[in-house]
């Protein structure tokens, strides 16, 4: 049956009610990208370029979002002179980038076909709008307006829609499953933020979340690309002179950061010989975050500030639902976790509900065990897809 379910959708069916995607030429400045990723509340925004098989139409070459811009900004070359690579051409954020993460498929195509593209190492799909009832066809057709995305989470929420046409593998323990990964991007919470930038990017890529751990392995927090995504361009100066886990704390305050915390972070950047990154705290970019107003009440010492901007980070109670997404107000500190036992089908529901595309395996004194992402869900419904077709 789970066979004859793919049989009779196609990637259509996964578009319905989506919107177009939001677009940039690639000669549009990196500054401009942050404005739009702020006017247009999206986390992330496409980069268009002319077709090569058809120079009149237009073609996906990438997507963007604040965390590219904070890396660029913060990479050896800029650091320096962060505010004049604002007006670098977005298509520079492109460079590094894999290509092959953004994918199109047909909107004819099979949802096997397309979940096929994801398991490959693709983040998201760009499907072309179908012109119908009810839906106006733009001038020019071809071009981003015309194209919606599909990410893994659909996916997920597809299969979750249909979940007992696969049981009893859904019961099952993500252990049990063999879908739990070691998480390999992890660094101290003392450890200076800018030492994670390469895992950020890695984590970027992978669609996961850099661990905040102790010594003795306790998960405390993440640094989750998910999150940053919410942040100004001042998060770049806080990434450049804080510790990680005073990182947290500054994502946390969703760009409008206390002015306490702002003093400490420039007297850090003179400390540090980059007073050139005061300038993005001090930045204007319409329409902006508020990274001007200061918390209501904010009594601490200098001497406070610059020591720590943050208490010190305990483990918490394992908690497998009590926490937020990013724009519902989640912190950096409230990891969404699981146990090994936990069942794939209650994996698949966090995830979901945190707008998450990941989960952290934990065990009952918080150490962390390992992270499940999307892909190794998605993984496990390929499998059990192939299997029939095996036994014929």
């Amino acid at each position: 049956m789970a066979v004859s379910l793919l049989q009779f959708h196609e990637v259509s069916d996964l578009c319905i009610g989506k919107p177009a995607v939001k677009s940039l030429p690639p000669s549009a400045t990196i500054r401009e990208a942050l404005v739009a990723l702020k006017r247009g509340g999206e986390s992330f925004v496409s980069v268009w370029v002319a077709d090569r098989a058809s120079p009149e139409k237009k073609a996906c070459a990438g997507k963007v979002c604040v965390v590219d811009v904070l890396c660029y900004l913060c990479s050896e070359e800029n650091i320096s002179s962060p505010a004049a690579a604002l007006g670098a051409p977005v298509s520079a954020l492109l460079r590094t980038k894999d290509s092959s993460l953004v994918r199109r498929v047909e909107p004819h195509s099979s949802v096997l076909e397309a979940l096929d593209e994801v398991l490959d190492g693709a983040q998201n799909l760009v499907v072309p709008i179908r012109s119908g009832a009810g839906r106006k066809k733009l001038p020019g057709g071809g071009g981003a307006a015309d194209f919606c995305w599909l990410t893994q989470e659909d996916f997920v929420r597809f299969f979750l829609n249909s979940i007992a046409l696969f049981s009893p593998a859904p019961a099952l323990s993500v252990s049990d499953l063999d879908i739990v990964r070691p998480a390999t991007l992890a660094i101290r919470p003392h450890d200076p933020a800018l030492a994670a930038l390469p895992l950020i990017r890695r984590a970027l890529a992978d669609q996961t979340s850099v661990a905040v751990v102790t010594d003795d392995g306790k998960l405390i927090g993440e640094i989750s690309p998910s999150t940053l995504a919410h942040c100004d361009e001042g998060a770049a100066a806080a990434l450049a002179a804080l510790s990680s886990v005073d990182l947290m704390s500054w994502i946390d305050c969703s760009g409008a950061p206390p002015e306490a915390a702002v003093r400490a972070v420039k007297a850090r950047l003179r400390e540090k010989g980059m007073e050139a990154m005061i300038e993005l705290l001090e930045a204007d970019l319409s329409p902006p975050f508020s990274s001007s107003s200061s918390s209501a009440s904010s009594s601490s010492s200098s001497s406070d500030e610059e020591s720590s901007l943050v208490a010190e980070r305990r483990p918490r109670r394992l908690r497998s639902a009590g926490s937020y997404s990013a724009k519902m107000g989640r912190r950096s500190e409230e990891a969404i976790v699981c146990h090994p036992g936990s069942s794939l089908m209650a994996v698949m529901i966090q995830a979901l509900a945190h707008r998450v595309s990941y989960v952290w395996v934990v065990d009952d004194d918080y150490g962390l065990v390992g992270i499940v992402a999307l892909p190794d869900i998605l993984g496990v419904f390929r499998e059990l897809l192939q299997q029939p077709s095996e036994r014929e």
